[in-house]
């Protein structure tokens, strides 16, 4: 059989790969996050579809050298970018035995072991949130999949025929509601699940880039009035923008008057609930009707993994529950359902095991410490974007995130931009750090985050040497993007 090799041949490939992901992982503290701009090239590889197959050990061998080479290296302790993690080698080595074991997830007989230690995993973080009550799970392929399945459980816990009359069962148009700066994967669901994107109300911030909760219930009692059927509201744990964490207790509250389902999309900020000494940052996560966590963000996990959690296990199988004949049939001694009867997925991947055995290896006091450092790192940037005399911080920092904005007075939002813009694609042309733009409540901002668990000291100071080059360069230059404004 052409794919199956000898034990030999499996040995040897396997040895030279782990070497050269031990080469990578070993220099990802100094490795640059990309090539210089001069030398970045995207155009198609443009190689015939192979006929025949070339030597195993040569194709491995030139496929680790460009990917290193060419690649973009969101582990390295030099990307400060978005919310992509350095993976823990444990989750590397989980991911190899689940492509070689292959578990389908869809079904427990199918797979036994697998998705009671997927259950473990949901249990263990469950336990963390600090439910009073029964909850229930499931991993998902991400923080997408995972808002678009609470909001499927929202829907079809306020709206039971809707799962099989559709929105036309509903007695009014259902809406829902959310911060201006929660993420976009929510408009996609709204779409996508029949209610339209304009059913999705956002709501204006404060000046902590938090939903004004006022403004909040004002446009829930005025929709009611207008004949809508309010039915959700998600609030957000660690913005992808700020960080920013709305006030989930102010927001639990409005829900509970107006009984309105409370999703907390925590992909980023809920992984707080694994630090003893910061679970405070997301106090309320335990008055959610359902969560949302990515371990492939806080948790260092390689892609992809999600998780959505609900304090309504009925919930899971009132939204997604079917049935088929080919699917073996749940036995009087297994009292748990088949994943495919609480998820979206029907062929399921085992992305739980990663973050299982992480945990089993270096358990949550891991995570303690760094959760702790990465806070700390981040106020000690933030700090010292206080002191400067070139910037200024554009939003409280929350979360290990740092949003900055040149400091000059009478300076015009469009020169702002413009002039960030240039900061940093200076700071990023030589391919060695990557840092980036983004709008906070509508006004240009640059972004920096602390999101590998080697970044250390030593990295945020040459960054801050790096910027503050950057600006003083850009100032006098004089250039047509007006960064001469600052």
């Amino acid at each position: 059989m052409p794919f199956d090799f000898d034990s030999e041949t499996r040995r040897r490939l396997g040895y030279r790969l782990i070497d050269r992901i031990d080469e990578y992982f070993s220099g990802l503290a100094q490795r640059p996050v990309q090539l210089p701009e001069e030398l970045r090239t995207f155009a198609d590889l443009g190689e015939p579809l192979p006929e025949l197959g070339a030597d195993a050990a040569s194709v491995l061998d030139n496929l680790c050298s460009d990917m290193a080479a060419q690649g973009f290296h969101v582990p390295s302790a030099n990307y400060f970018g978005l919310m992509n993690p350095t993976p823990t080698y444990m989750a590397v080595l989980a991911e190899a035995l689940v492509a070689a074991l292959n578990p389908q997830l869809a079904s427990l007989a199918r797979s036994q072991l697998a998705p009671r230690i997927e259950r473990e995993t949901v249990r263990w973080i469950g336990e963390r949130v600090g439910w009073d009550r029964p909850f229930d799970g499931t991993f998902t392929s991400g923080g997408n999949e995972a808002n678009f399945s609470a909001l499927a459980m929202a829907l079809a816990m306020h709206f039971p025929q809707s799962v099989e009359d559709g929105l036309a069962a509903a007695p009014a148009r259902p809406v829902l509601y959310t911060s201006a700066e929660a993420h976009h994967s929510l408009d996609k669901s709204a779409g996508l699940l029949g209610l339209g994107r304009k059913a999705l109300r956002r709501i204006p911030v404060n000046s902590a880039a938090q939903i004004d909760s006022l403004q909040l219930e004002e446009q829930i009692t005025q929709d009611k009035a207008a004949g809508f059927a309010p039915f959700c509201v998600i609030a957000t744990a660690g913005t992808t923008n700020s960080g920013a964490i709305d006030d989930l207790i102010k927001v639990a509250e409005i829900c509970k008057r107006h009984q309105l389902w409370l999703h907390v999309d925590g992909a980023y900020g809920a992984a707080a609930i694994f630090s003893d000494r910061h679970r405070d940052l997301v106090r309320g996560l335990e008055l959610a009707d359902s969560i949302t966590i990515d371990p492939h963000k806080w948790l260092a996990m390689p892609f992809a993994a999600g998780v959505v959690l609900t304090s309504h296990p009925e919930a899971l199988q009132q939204a997604f529950a079917t049935s088929t004949p080919y699917m073996p049939k749940k036995g009087a001694a297994a009292p748990v359902l088949d994943n495919f009867q609480v998820s979206t997925q029907w062929s399921r991947r085992m992305n739980s095991l990663k973050l299982w055995l992480t945990l089993q290896v270096h358990g949550r006091q891991a995570y303690e410490e760094l959760i702790d450092r990465q806070l700390k790192l981040a106020a000690f940037f933030a700090n010292w974007v206080r002191g400067s005399e070139l910037f200024e911080l554009a939003a409280p920092q929350m979360l290990p995130i740092v949003n900055f904005r040149v400091k000059r007075a009478g300076i015009t939002e469009q020169e702002r931009r413009a002039a960030h813009e240039a900061i940093v694609h200076e700071v990023t042309r030589d391919g060695r750090r990557w840092i980036s733009t983004t709008l906070v409540g509508g006004q240009s901002v640059i972004r920096m985050m602390v999101i590998s668990y080697l970044t250390g000291h030593r990295h945020l100071e040459d960054l801050m040497i790096a910027v503050t080059e950057a600006a003083k360069k850009c100032a006098g230059s004089g250039s047509k993007t007006q960064a001469g404004k600052l």
